[in-house]
């Protein structure tokens, strides 16, 4: 019936008014709902928040001597930002008893240089075998010259391999993370496995190493555990520390671009399980030990882009085997360069890191990643072996003595063969 011919109600009837308080009543029902809705969720963020900042450890570094500490000598626009990250394997959990280690060692370490102008980053990794000299500042014993690196952890955790660092490159470090290897499958878990391209099977009774191969193979916590461990792959040349580096390189390029994908973010379930996962792992300087920090310098990462995001192995060579250091690495003049161009915040050249760097992007071609319009040489496919190779295997015991007799090698540990391919790593 139409409004024209629809009578009118007589003198002194009520108006019919229902309709509109039905509308009233949906209104406010949405109204409260969406409020309540907001506060549920506001205090699950809020508390969410606290529970994540509650698994982050944070560590002192008060006791640092500000004296001894380099300054910064970038003065331009901006501030670049300094990162130490330090892979500590506790191997006190099933299946961590790779490589015969006793716990408490630092397998990984990683400087993470962001640019003044957030435009690049650089994720330098420096070899265990390296051999440097160590302060006392921040750490539990006196200075000593010509020590392993990775023997510094032991000796006072991840203060005294800061401060190692700053002593070698004269770069002082704003902020440290060590991530704690027994909790690092649980992140792979959390978003699914990650695809890595693995060319054979890495299979090693001897240490209870296995990795599937596959384009991609898809890694669970425990075989991408195996995959960043593994020191034995391929024939006996090709087992050392600047190996695994470059597999590490290519884990974490591959675990960035997954938990970065639709597959991950759309998935609430997903990004719950990781961050909890995550933060789980971490140890911390106290000023870094908030998620809302370090969510912040993740944003900044993924604004930089993970075509300008670098991985790069540090030049090292080999001693000679008539030195007391065979078997260790010392850095070259290239990695001077790199330290000091760091220092400044200055673009690293393509012809300093070639060989020696891979995008976080992935390679092109790849399953999980597009070739960039304009790549240079600083960004090539990880199809070369680090122009530094070692040739021989360095012990893995992470001890500051360095008298072990290497593995026997056909070859001088010094003269690498650049054009090699990276075990467990594809063309």
């Amino acid at each position: 019936m139409s409004d024209e011919s629809r009578p009118e109600p007589a003198d002194g009837a009520p108006k019919r008014r229902a309709k509109v308080a039905r509308k009233h009543t949906v209104g406010r029902v949405i109204l409260i709902s969406a409020v309540v809705l907001a506060l549920i969720t506001g205090l699950s963020t809020v508390y969410f928040i606290r529970h994540l900042n509650g698994n982050i450890e944070g560590i002192s570094l008060g006791g640092l001597d500000e004296d001894e500490r380099p300054a910064e000598v970038y003065t331009g626009n901006g501030q670049p930002l300094d990162i130490l990250v330090m892979g500590s394997d506790s191997r006190d959990c099933d299946g961590c008893g790779i490589d015969q280690e006793g716990g408490g060692g630092s397998d990984t370490t990683i400087l993470v240089h962001l640019s003044a102008d957030r435009s690049r980053a650089y994720a330098v990794s420096i070899p265990r075998d390296s051999i440097v000299d160590r302060p006392e500042d921040g750490c539990d014993s006196p200075a000593v010259s010509d020590v392993i690196w990775n023997a510094a952890y032991g000796v006072g955790g991840p203060t005294c391999t800061l401060r190692q660092l700053e002593e070698n490159t004269g770069i002082r470090v704003e902020h440290f993370v060590v991530v704690d290897f027994a909790s690092f499958g649980s992140m792979v878990d959390a978003v699914g496995g990650v695809p890595v391209c693995v060319p054979e099977d890495i299979d090693d009774p001897k240490h209870g190493i296995f990795v599937p191969k596959g384009d991609p193979s898809v890694l669970t916590g425990d075989e991408a555990l195996d995959y960043v461990r593994a020191r034995y792959v391929g024939d006996l040349l090709q087992q050392n520390d600047i190996s695994r580096i470059r597999r590490q390189q290519e884990f974490i390029g591959a675990l960035v671009r997954e938990v970065l994908s639709a597959g991950t973010l759309t998935r609430l379930d997903k990004v719950v399980r990781f961050l909890d996962a995550a933060t789980k792992s971490l140890s911390t300087d106290e000023e870094f030990a908030n998620v809302t920090r370090l969510g912040k310098v993740a944003m900044q990462l993924q604004g930089i882009g993970l075509d300008k995001i670098k991985f790069v192995t540090l030049p090292t060579a080999y001693y000679p085997r008539d030195s007391e250091f065979w078997g260790r690495v010392y850095w070259t003049e290239q990695a001077d360069e790199i330290w000091k161009l760091i220092n400044e915040d200055k673009e690293l050249p393509a012809k300093l890191i070639k060989g020696t760097s891979v995008s976080a992007e992935g390679p092109p071609g790849s399953s999980t990643s597009s070739p960039t319009a304009g790549e240079t040489e600083s960004s090539e496919t990880p199809s070369n072996t680090p122009s530094n190779t070692p040739s021989n295997t360095p012990s893995d015991t992470p001890s500051e003595t360095v008298t072990e007799t290497p593995p026997a090698s056909p070859s001088t540990p010094s003269s690498p063969a650049a054009e090699e391919p990276v075990p467990g790593v594809c063309a």
